[in-house]
């Protein structure tokens, strides 16, 4: 076992049959000896601290009918919701004077929140906090849109990939969505200059420990400056509402392989994972992440831009408990962050 960590940590990779191995053989000794060293690793460049970000859903309306998501367009028992340009400016300032200097403005593929809406959107909070991050997370726009919203102020961009697998991506998928066109926009945004991250979830439907080994080579092959994990939840109205959730262990695990294979990287503790265990997202820091994204979004839609069952939306992770968000980091260690928080070039 330590030959294989101590390999993954000096050389940051690893050949597919020992990331197998790993994956196979995930037990609390192991994750411990990785996590350690993940913590290590994450010492080195971030020390102890942890970054913020304001998370703003804005729309749950989605034209895609991705199998698993809760937002998906044929889910006809959500209560959709739409923020108006006012709104998203309002949850700007009130998380500008809570600390945060990273916005994240996150919603489903919504046809009526046109581009150019977005563009002028992204302009005036450009306008009115220029020592804050703009992060995007808007699904597949053509690259001339990327441009447009690069140009205008946005800096960084999330787009999880999913799964490097295109059969297994399929089966996650209606048949008009192809991994190639996420790969292809992927590549586009680093091209145009974002910080980009793509990601997956752990445990999802179909998944094979091939398929989790095919993410990290993608992972490493795309160096991307973020990498968004979380647990697989299922949601009731969906086709895999039955489907097996993600497990705690195995995301913790991937989040220590991560960290190991991308040092510098900024890797979020999810809310997924603060929804299947209380202390997930303490045990996403301790396992080599150092971001959290606090709810930003008026706390009359929160429970509505539900992906998942059971979504955690008011307590802890929402913005307006910066305090106990900060309590719970130093109760493991660790110190909120509040600057924007780039990747590190150096």
């Amino acid at each position: 076992m330590n030959e294989i960590t101590e390999k993954l940590e000096n050389e940051q990779f690893l050949e597919k049959d020992e990331f197998k191995w790993l994956l196979e053989n995930n037990t609390p000794e192991l994750r411990a000896d990785l996590s350690k060293r993940a913590q290590r690793v994450a010492g080195e460049t971030f020390g102890k601290g942890v970054y913020v970000r304001g998370l703003i859903e804005f729309s749950n309306y989605c034209k895609n009918d991705c199998y698993y998501c809760g937002i998906r367009c044929g889910n006809e028992q959500a209560h959709r919701y739409r923020l108006s340009e006012q709104e998203i400016l309002d949850c700007c300032a009130i998380g500008y004077d809570l600390g945060f200097r990273t916005f994240v403005l996150q919603g489903g593929e919504d046809p009526d929140f046109s581009d150019q809406m977005m563009i002028e959107l992204i302009g005036k909070i450009r306008a009115g906090y220029n020592d804050c991050a703009i992060t995007l997370s808007l699904g597949e726009r053509p690259r001339a849109v990327y441009e447009a919203f690069f140009a205008a102020g946005a800096n960084r961009y999330l787009l999880r990939h999913e799964t490097a697998t295109a059969e297994h991506y399929q089966k996650l998928h209606p048949r008009e969505l192809l991994l190639e066109n996420r790969t292809e926009c992927l590549r586009n945004l680093k091209e145009i200059g974002f910080q980009v991250g793509t990601g997956f979830m752990v445990g999802s439907p179909h998944q094979t420990v091939e398929n989790l080994v095919a993410d990290l080579v993608f992972i490493k092959e795309l160096n991307p400056q973020m990498i968004g994990i979380g647990p697989f939840i299922p949601h009731q109205h969906t086709p895999y509402k039955d489907a097996e959730a993600g497990t705690l262990e195995e995301t913790l695990l991937l989040i220590s392989i991560l960290r190991l294979m991308l040092p510098k990287a900024l890797i979020p503790a999810t809310t997924a994972l603060g929804t299947i265990d209380p202390n997930g997202r303490e045990l996403g820091i301790l396992a080599g992440a150092n971001v959290v994204m606090p709810n930003l979004s008026p706390v009359s839609v929160r429970k509505d831009y539900s992906l998942y069952d059971n979504k955690i939306c008011t307590g802890d992770e929402a913005a307006e408990c910066r305090v106990c968000l900060s309590k719970r980091m130093e109760g493991i260690g660790y110190e909120i962050l509040t600057h924007r928080g780039d990747y590190p070039q150096k």
